[in-house]
């Protein structure tokens, strides 16, 4: 028990025991004046009776407040429940949040990539198609040179610029 609850049974306990060694003096009637008029009653039950009504009335009070701050306690816990639930659902919503726009940046990514390599390809085509243009070309320009040369081979160069025959 802590301190405070000790020191009130104490208190209460020696109260109660002076009253029961002084119970003859308690009990003795006096005459009490009251506003209005007086009366013939004994003072220490009338004052006993106020401490233990000032008593019941404190302990009331107690019992009030600590009941109202059990209830406070219990709002805040439930406040504090609904406020990590909403904490809890928000970050969850961010995690699906998140997961949705990398799964959109992926797809952007792949698509990115798919059509870059299209692209290059085209490129690659149009490159090999060229080279196989430049290539004929070059096979046809040296057709035509070895074709010349076997004409001039063939036909031998005279000084005067007539061609002669060959000779068989």
């Amino acid at each position: 028990m802590r301190f405070r609850t000790l020191f009130l049974f104490a208190v209460l306990t020696l109260t109660v025991l002076f009253a029961l060694l002084n119970w003859p003096a308690f009990t003795t009637p006096a005459t009490l004046s009251l506003v209005f008029g007086t009366v013939q009653a004994p003072v220490g039950v009338i004052m006993l009776c106020v401490t233990f009504l000032l008593a019941a009335m404190c302990l009331a009070y107690l019992i009030y407040v600590q009941g109202a701050a059990l209830m406070d306690s219990r709002r805040h816990a439930k406040e504090l429940q609904a406020h990590r639930e909403l904490v809890d659902n928000a970050e969850s919503s961010r995690f699906s949040e998140l997961h949705n726009f990398m799964n959109a940046e992926l797809r952007a990514q792949a698509q990115m990539n798919a059509d870059t390599r299209a692209q290059i390809l085209a490129r690659i085509e149009q490159l090999e198609q060229r080279t196989r243009v430049a290539m004929q070309e070059t096979g046809n320009s040296l057709s035509a040179y070895i074709g010349e040369l076997e004409d001039r081979l063939e036909h031998r160069y005279t000084g005067n610029g007539a061609l002669e025959p060959p000779a068989h």
